[in-house]
């Protein structure tokens, strides 16, 4: 089949009009997948390789030859940034058509909404929160609506694969086709999927379909990478050592970094002077610091400010001033970001990215490498690891730099086997369940107990949940008000569940913190959690700013700029980090690889990591003394893999090994003190391990260990039944202590024959 011919008259026109030579391989394999069969498609392939217009080509010519009687088209993506940059080039698209294309989500117009509303067509584009709402307030217009729904593309999907924000995607794509009696394809798009079969399962979910996941050929990819490695204060890693570096690494990034207060921090000044650039942290704590550090090299240098800041707590306005900037292929300004800017927003011509620290998934890399290397040029991205130097009676552990060892096993994970993390498909989503309830009574009204467990339980993220489990948490919110039995036997939202759905907030299933509007006169700045009293100074926007006054009741707080550097708050957590990516840690540190990114100081420092690691016994051993009853275990397990050892280890083994003061650096390794010796600990954590315990041992007495942003409300025998059967990764634990358990105990220090 040849797919441009195949295509609508106006598409081949934009086709011409944007000069385009050829279709790209992507094109090609998605219009021979959507036009040849009635599956759903996963599309996978490179940032910028225009995985957009492949799916959205053969869509438009389908729409175009036989046009919807409703919305033809629903278009989900995880951030409003996302479909505002999409609404641009959607509409430009199908404006000859007469396509309309609609954005829905809470910066959009009342207007647009309500024009879609009484005439309903083309493509609706809309965030999961937003659905959720629709489905919710406007749930007689569904199938209206959506009644000739014909596709449901899902941009980002990795990004929706592993929490709950993701479950409730699927869940909302399964109520949405129920309820308007519609049942469309899926067309999943992502640059960053590492097992594609399981990615394909998780997209058909609940269908009634297959996935068709056609084959491309990526070609050969070319990267510009460096990793430099600084402590905060000198000497640097290399002072006083010969080094031969013959291997190749970007040209500029050979310089030394200018004498500074803080060496990371004017080594990225002075690369991104005259350029345009992304500098990623993770955390917007970490990116408020970067922003006022480099903000003040420009005050210090009298250069022109070139740094502006993006994050999810800044105002719209701050966020796109950034995106307009970063649009802008003649700009030379920088800007310091989060993962806000790490999904498919087209911001033109980027000449690098930076990264400071590792960050915590391979598909994180990905995705923020391939936010560079657009229009032909190879991706780039410079890693800045920074440290303090240990102080002289530090243990080894804290010799070694796990953020710089971290962030060389991602980079080699991808390159030497392809690895990015998949789906977490194994879950009890409790909170989501009570969420999903909480939904479906608020927008369809009273139901028998039986009904509504006919229309929840059946959804896809809820295949390991039982019947019984359900009406435990039925009885509860009947007990806590969230839902009320009516006198004919139904079911009903309660009062005190009304107030809590109809706050806007109720919409989302990722954890919000109680936020503060940030004032500087008539400027918004954007939100802060726990604001400080009156006359303390806050970081936010990349400046700092004296609090003048705070409203508690209507959560605002009023400020002025002043001078100074502080740090900023906004109740960030660690991230989760996968096993293998710990695993490839220890060989980083095992192996006599010199990487060809690595720069001067990065080489020493990893010299210098590789004999710490050595000396300790740490290439044959896992379990290593600290002296007298001190000991440190290197598990290289993944964050909740690691959590249940610890659990494991405390509740599980510690009378029997007299352990005490166990404590974690997560997920990297963990001190305690135990009266056994090293045989005799291996000895019983195997004995342990092969024992067909119970996962829910591994929870504290009357422990209700509310993870998820709905727990709170879920009986506590579900909450604590949820975390030991879905979030701990007890097998995982078990394979990994029996394993190193086998591995044969190192009495004497020297390895096992």
């Amino acid at each position: 089949m040849d797919i441009f011919y195949r295509y609508a008259p106006f598409i081949q026109d934009y086709i011409f009009r944007s000069g385009w030579h050829a279709l790209r391989g992507v094109q090609n394999a998605a219009g021979e997948a959507i036009f040849g069969g009635d599956d759903n498609v996963l599309l996978t392939a490179s940032t910028a390789s225009g995985k957009t217009e492949a799916a959205f080509f053969p869509i438009l010519t389908l729409l175009d030859e036989e046009p919807s009687r409703s919305v033809g088209v629903l278009y989900i993506a995880p951030l409003k940034a996302l479909i505002n940059d999409q609404f641009g080039r959607l509409n430009e698209l199908c404006e000859e058509a007469g396509i309309a294309v609609t954005r829905w989500h809470g910066d959009v117009p009342q207007t647009a909404k309500r024009r879609l509303l009484r005439k309903p067509s083309g493509i609706l584009q809309i965030t999961p929160e937003s659905l959720e709402s629709l489905l919710m307030r406007k749930h007689m217009e569904i199938p209206h609506l959506f009644g000739d729904l014909r596709f449901i593309v899902i941009d980002e999907i990795h990004s929706l694969m592993r929490a709950d924000r993701g479950r409730q995607t699927f869940c909302l794509i399964e109520r949405l086709c129920r309820t308007a009696g519609c049942n469309p394809r899926r067309i999943g798009l992502s640059a960053t999927i590492g097992n594609p079969a399981l990615a394909g399962k998780y997209l058909a979910a609940g269908s009634g379909r297959g996935t068709v996941i056609p084959h491309l050929d990526a070609g050969k990819e070319v990267w510009r990478l460096s990793m430099e490695h600084f402590f905060n204060s000198a000497p640097q890693a290399d002072e006083g050592k010969q080094i031969v570096q013959s291997l190749p690494v970007p040209e500029e990034a050979t310089d030394k970094a200018p004498k500074a207060a803080d060496p990371g921090m004017g080594y990225i000044f002075e690369h991104t002077r005259g350029k345009k650039c992304l500098i990623f942290s993770n955390s917007r704590e970490e990116c408020e610091a970067i922003c006022q550090n480099l903000r003040q090299y420009c005050e210090a240098n009298h250069e022109p400010e070139r740094f502006l800041i993006h994050h999810g707590n800044l105002s719209v306005s701050y966020r796109e001033s950034a995106e307009e900037e970063m649009k802008d292929d003649d700009s030379l300004l920088s800007v310091c970001a989060t993962a806000t800017l790490e999904l498919g927003i087209d911001i033109g011509r980027l000449e690098r990215a930076f990264h400071v620290d590792a960050p915590f998934t391979v598909s994180g890399f990905l995705q923020r490498l391939g936010r560079t290397g657009r229009r032909g040029a190879p991706s780039e991205m410079w890693f800045v690891m920074r440290e303090d130097h240990p102080e002289p009676r530090a243990m080894f552990p804290d010799l070694i730099p796990w953020h710089m060892i971290q962030g060389i096993s991602l980079i080699q994970l991808y390159i030497e086997e392809r690895f990015v993390e998949p789906p977490r498909m194994d879950r009890l989503p409790y909170s989501l369940l009570y969420h999903q309830t909480m939904c479906t009574l608020a927008s369809c009204g009273e139901m028998t107990p039986a009904e509504l467990a006919s229309r929840v339980l059946p959804l896809s993220p809820f295949h390991r949940i039982s019947q019984d489990d359900y009406r435990v948490l039925l009885r509860h919110m009947i007990k806590i008000d969230h839902i009320n039995r009516t006198e004919t036997g139904g079911l009903i939202v309660g009062i005190t569940g009304e107030r809590l759905v109809n706050n806007y907030k109720f919409l989302a299933v990722f954890q919000e913190n109680i936020e503060y509007k940030v004032h500087s006169g008539s400027e918004e700045l954007g939100t802060l959690v726990k604001p400080p009293p009156v006359g303390d100074k806050i970081a936010i926007a990349g400046r700092v700013w004296i609090v003048d006054e705070v409203d508690h009741k209507r959560r605002e707080v009023f400020c002025t700029l002043v001078k100074g550097n502080i740090p900023a708050y906004f109740g960030d957590v660690p991230g989760d980090i996968h096993t293998r990516i710990l695993e490839r840690m220890k060989q980083v540190l095992q192996e006599d690889t010199v990487y060809p990114y690595l720069m001067r100081h990065a080489v020493c420092r990893l010299a210098d990591a590789r004999d710490t690691f050595r000396k300790a016994g740490m290439s044959y051993r896992s379990l290593v003394p600290l002296g007298g009853k001190m000991w440190v275990l290197f598990p290289w397990l993944g964050t909740y893999a690691f959590l249940a050892l610890e659990r494991f280890l405390k509740l599980r083994c510690g009378k029997r090994l007299g352990l005490k003061g166990l404590n974690p650096c997560r997920p990297y390794y963990m001190q305690f003190t135990m009266q056994v010796g090293e045989m005799e600990f291996w000895k019983i954590v195997k004995e342990e391990a092969e024992c067909d315990f119970d996962p829910l041992e591994l929870l504290y007495p009357n422990e209700n260990p509310v993870f998820e942003k709905y727990d709170e409300y879920v009986p506590a025998e579900l909450v604590r039944k949820g975390f030991a059967l879905g979030i701990l990764d007890v097998a995982d634990m078990r394979h990994r202590v029996i394993e190193l358990a086998d591995a044969g105990p190192v009495a004497s220090g020297k390895p096992t024959p």
